[in-house]
């Protein structure tokens, strides 16, 4: 449970209907066996003990009361089990029936929470038999003790702060004010769900959006479990389609027309993050009977699959679809700044590289959407000391292609002479002998743009922002920013997409030799015609880079979980003393280099991720990562002992 991750599983017994003994059983089995599987907490479906078909024998007395035996049978079997289990069971109570779910951990019974909404319509008869449960929590008598019943119920760990359970039952969810809405403002980080939900043809479809809505609008972790074939009987077809979600995000989901058993891990850690963040979420107190239970504390072995591209869609079609959404935006945003400022011009310095060459195809975009012919637009190469005769001729070849106007301005001779004026040696390929280059390529796209009555569009990404990499009042600075929120993992992705779908030959060639060619700031000259400076091999490996991003800013995680989970993400490909050097890189940089973000140009933002002053990130430039990195450094010293 280190790193707030806790293992849940939804459990389908195949049951049969009425026969509670021998549901008892195979109830107890699976749960002993989720338990073995390292799971703590585990939802079973409703009414479960008994089957949800029942009908008229729910009047039975007979079955009431062998119902109440089988839970404690259940209880007693499997309370040397590490979990807190919810299963469901038809209760009596103050002489009415109710449809609840129940709650036991370690062999006791820690209450019951009633179904609120009863449904009476279609295939659903419910009412004949049960009452709505009540919202305040009362005692109820039970095997001799008085556990409590009432929906306003939480289920909070003792050894694991921060979880925090409770439950509804099937058709609650489905209501119009569904009760995880009120026990999520109410402090539950997890919510159960017991259901017994039939299917009919596209129902799975809506049954998936509805749990993983919740989950998402809720920011809560989302267990639901569901009745499966055993129930079929009569004019209905259970197929126990079970779903654990987080935060909007399906972890696990069980194949349906099978009794199955699925577990994942909830990070529970990550949710508290997101209400502390998401202001709109306002806390409540409606006076919820908090229950204890407790745990044992365990290291929770992660199943969940960690992409090691966060900001990139794991699926070919929706990266497409991401990808011509982020091209528009970014379109749409230079497009309103053109419209404001009565521009009908723009300079866009050409390198040869990712970024600009992102940059001049969104500024082409933008020029189509307001029917500004692209030679209006001046794409100024600027060979010096160290382009490559490939960047060169792709920069050329791509303005071109585009049709955009072209302009050519050496800065080697300027630069010799500013040189020769501050007194720096040629020989000396220090700081000053980069940074000399990229201010002078800034200084001749201003005085163009001044020149045309244009404007300077910027070219440098998120990740390089975040880096620091990007010369103070050099490259870093522009007129409109169209990549500032673009990480370089996705920018690569957005040319490739416009490669794929110009359905201009000449036009992609040379995208895919840009796409080929290694990152660089062509800063220092080339050694036997080769780019000699690999930004990567300088400041560490871009998607490493962006995995720390993502996880720092958009979740909120500390260092050693982050640790963790690019150990997770990357696999096979870095080394976990690879992975902690650049992670070390990463803060050190990162707090270092705030003193750039905090005069950043506008631009759009197109993810959830962005570090402009004016929205996201109000950081100060003078804060220290100590704190960051001695967690780190703990982290290194367990790793080599």
């Amino acid at each position: 449970m280190r790193d707030g991750f806790i293992k849940v599983a939804a459990v389908t017994p195949k049951i049969r209907v009425a026969d509670v003994p021998y549901n008892e059983t195979v109830i107890a089995q699976e749960i002993l066996a989720a338990a073995g599987q390292g799971a703590k907490v585990i939802v079973l479906p409703e009414l479960c003990v008994t089957g949800y078909t029942c009908g008229d024998l729910f009047l039975q007395e007979t079955l009431l009361k062998r119902a109440e035996q089988g839970l404690c049978r259940i209880a007693e079997t499997t309370k040397e089990a590490d979990a807190i289990f919810f299963v469901g069971l038809p209760l009596r109570h103050r002489g009415k029936l109710y449809n609840v779910a129940a709650a036991v951990n370690r062999g006791k019974v820690l209450g019951f929470v009633p179904k609120r909404e009863i449904p009476a319509y279609n295939e659903f008869y419910e009412t004949r038999y049960f009452t709505p449960g009540m919202e305040d929590v009362t005692e109820t008598e039970w095997n001799g003790k008085r556990p409590w019943i009432g929906t306003r119920q939480l289920f909070c760990c003792e050894t694991l702060p921060g979880l925090a359970i409770a439950a509804e039952i099937c058709e609650d969810l489905w209501s119009p004010e569904p009760p995880g809405i009120r026990h999520a403002r109410n402090g539950a980080t997890i919510l159960v769900n017991l259901s017994a939900s039939n299917e009919t043809t596209g129902k799975d479809i809506y049954r998936r959006e509805l749990v993983n809505g919740q989950s998402a609008r809720l920011l809560c972790g989302y267990v639901y479990a569901s009745a499966g074939d055993g129930e079929s009987t009569q004019d209905l077809v259970f197929s126990g389609h079970n779903l654990i979600c987080e935060n909007g995000k399906i972890l696990a989901e069980s194949q349906r027309f099978t009794c199955e058993t699925i577990c994942s891990e909830i990070d529970l850690s990550r949710l508290e993050t997101e209400r502390r963040r998401m202001t709109s979420f306002r806390m409540r107190d409606d006076g919820y009977c908090e229950v204890p239970f407790s745990l044992g504390v365990e290291e929770t072995r992660l199943t969940r699959r960690f992409t090691p591209m966060p900001f990139v869609p794991e699926s070919g079609e929706d990266r497409r679809k991401r990808c011509d959404e982020i091209l528009t935006m970014q379109a749409y945003g230079l497009k309103k700044r053109l419209e404001h400022t009565g521009c009908t011009s723009v300079v866009v310095g050409i390198s040869g590289g990712l970024d600009s060459t992102l940059a001049l195809l969104v500024t082409v975009r933008a020029f189509d959407l307001l029917g500004i012919p692209h030679e209006n637009i001046r794409a100024v190469t600027m060979p010096g000391f160290g382009t490559t005769d490939r960047t060169y001729d792709n920069a050329v070849k791509l303005i071109h292609a585009l049709g955009a106007g072209f302009k050519e301005v050496s800065i080697r001779e300027a630069v010799t002479v500013h040189f020769h004026d501050i007194g720096q040696e040629m020989s000396v390929h220090d700081v000053t002998y980069e940074n000399a280059q990229a201010r002078e390529r800034t200084q001749i796209l201003m005085d163009i743009a001044n020149q045309t009555g244009g404007l300077v569009i910027g070219t440098g990404d998120l990740s390089e922002l975040a880096l620091g990499w990007a010369t103070y009042n050099g490259d870093h600075i522009s007129m409109y920013a169209v990549n500032g929120s673009v990480p370089k993992t996705l920018v690569r992705h957005l040319v490739q997409y416009y490669a794929d779908t110009c359905g201009d030959a000449a036009l992609k060639q040379v995208l895919l030799d840009v796409l080929d060619t290694p990152v660089s700031p062509e800063l220092l000259p080339p050694e036997d015609g080769k780019i000699s400076q690999k930004t990567e091999d300088i400041v560490g490996p871009y998607e490493l880079h962006d995995f720390f991003l993502y996880h720092m800013l958009r979740q909120g995680f500390p260092p050693r979980k982050i640790f963790r989970l690019a150990r997770e993400a990357f696999a096979g490909r870095y080394g976990d003393d690879v992975i902690l050097k650049w992670q070390k890189i990463f803060y050190r940089r990162f707090f270092s280099q705030q003193f750039k973000r905090s005069c950043l140009p506008d631009g759009p933002k197109v993810g959830s991720v962005a570090v402009s002053p004016r929205g996201d990130l109000r950081m100060p430039s003078d804060a220290c990562a100590a704190v960051w990195l001695r967690e780190l450094e703990e982290e290194d010293a367990v790793s080599e002992g």
